[in-house]
């Protein structure tokens, strides 16, 4: 199976949570194909950045491009993701722009979100953890 792992799971498995451990089963599964929507890059690296510094920060980036494809924004990603973003807000309260691009990444590489994040709750292509 081929998932999209989104900030919130990437930073509940660093914490060792037990929304983390739910995550860890996938993103340690030699099994599955994880890919990681650039927009999560940048959320972790930013909030790992904040609070462990740069050398605990590429740690974390390193172990992530280790078990994850980085998959960036690219055209048709920013297309599908902004159509979203339209049709969510109106929906979902407090959806944002990250998680539209989180969900377009996910459809258009067949993959399931991985995430804790409420916003995704009772959407297709999504596993809470």
């Amino acid at each position: 199976m081929r998932y999209a792992i989104d900030s919130y799971a990437w930073l509940e498995y660093f914490m060792g949570t037990e929304r983390g451990e739910r995550a860890r089963a996938i993103i340690d599964s030699p099994v599955h194909e994880k890919l990681t929507p650039s927009i999560c890059l940048a959320e972790v690296y930013a909030k790992s950045l904040r609070l462990e510094g740069e050398a605990g920060t590429e740690k974390r980036r390193t172990f992530m491009k280790s078990n994850s494809a980085f998959i960036a924004l690219n055209e048709g990603i920013a297309v599908q993701a902004a159509k979203l973003d339209v049709s969510l807000k109106e929906s979902v309260k407090g959806w944002g722009l990250a998680d539209s691009i989180v969900l377009a990444t996910a459809r258009s590489t067949d993959s399931t979100v991985v995430t804790g994040d409420k916003h995704f709750e009772g959407l297709e292509d999504v596993e809470l953890i």
